[in-house]
């Protein structure tokens, strides 16, 4: 199976084909900062990635990840409180790697390096507006389905 994944900034989404059919679109969030590769920018990059890494493979729902490792807790309003600066990362991490030298890959502009990722995020974070630190939120079902769904590889385009 060959899938693929675009999102989409303008519309908050990301769908997800099967070869040239689409599957399902998710509501997504990406960047408060809009769009751009620029290091320590906080937006999201454009043009084509692929998944470089999954990461948070049978971890329960709502766990939480901090530099791609599981903490050990779980996600509760309790611990929101105890953190409130923390930019959650939870459930899963479909880490993203660009494939175009000078838009999305190496020097300034490296999407691996500047870790983006589509992941979890907290249920009570709205989904369809850009709130992101630069990668793209998901709901914590739907990013594990999606992760479920698909392999290291499978190419990502983002758009305005």
């Amino acid at each position: 199976m060959s899938y693929s994944i675009v999102i989409s900034i303008s519309a908050q989404t990301l769908s997800l084909f099967e070869a040239q059919t689409l599957l399902q679109v998710f509501s997504v969030s990406t960047a408060l900062n809009g769009m751009g590769g620029e290091k320590n920018s906080g937006k999201t990059p454009l043009g084509r990635h692929r998944i470089r890494a999954k990461i948070g493979h049978d971890l329960p729902i709502n766990s939480v990840l901090v530099g791609r490792r599981a903490t050990g807790e779980v996600y509760s309003s309790a611990l929101a409180k105890q953190f409130p600066k923390r930019d959650w990362v939870l459930t899963r991490i479909l880490w993203l790697s660009g494939t175009e030298l000078g838009l999305n890959r190496l020097g300034l502009v490296d999407t691996m390096q500047r870790y983006i990722y589509i992941h979890g995020t907290p249920d009570s974070e709205p989904m369809g507006k850009p709130l992101s630190h630069g990668c793209i939120r998901m709901r914590n079902r739907e990013i594990m389905a999606l992760f479920d769904c698909v392999p290291v590889g499978t190419e990502v385009m983002i758009q305005p």
